[in-house]
């Protein structure tokens, strides 16, 4: 019979670093009174200048509706994100930062890249090149949205 080596099957390294990474992280959100899902929202939304939809959270986050629906109430709760009416499509909920949802983001951001860096320097540059375009031609077989650029 073969058996599977946990340790060495790709996906649950994969799995197992990212728990790791986010744990790691966990610690600098939490100092705001966040957690995980409601840092993926607010982090979702303050790449962008305008207003995004719940259903774009979920897509670029790949976090369930569920984890993603109470992320967005505990984050209105907070004073951080506002909802405000779809445009075309009135059922659709926008998304927004407040201003100090701005604040909060604008202090985290540069405390997480620090982190995010501290974290890779075990890489050399050119192996965080290859590290880099790897990760890219993961998500692209994969069909996983590109939240970076301005769409949704």
């Amino acid at each position: 019979m073969d058996r599977l080596n946990l340790l060495s099957f790709v996906p649950f390294r994969l799995n197992r670093l990212a728990t790791e990474f986010s744990n790691a992280l966990a610690a600098d959100y939490a100092r705001f009174g966040i957690d995980i899902p409601e840092w993926r929202v607010l982090a979702t939304l303050g790449q962008h200048d305008g207003p995004r939809s719940a259903n774009y959270v979920v897509r670029c986050t790949r976090t369930h509706k569920s984890r993603i629906s109470r992320a967005v109430g505990q984050l209105i709760e907070l004073g951080l994100i506002e909802r405000q009416d779809g445009n075309d499509d009135k059922r659709e909920i926008m998304l927004q930062l407040t201003p100090r949802g701005t604040d909060v983001y604008r202090e985290l951001l540069p405390i997480l890249l620090a982190r995010e860096e501290q974290l890779l320097s075990c890489f050399d540059p050119a192996q965080r090149r290859d590290f880099e375009d790897l990760l890219l031609r993961l998500e692209d077989s994969l069909g996983l949205m590109n939240c970076r650029s301005d769409q949704g």
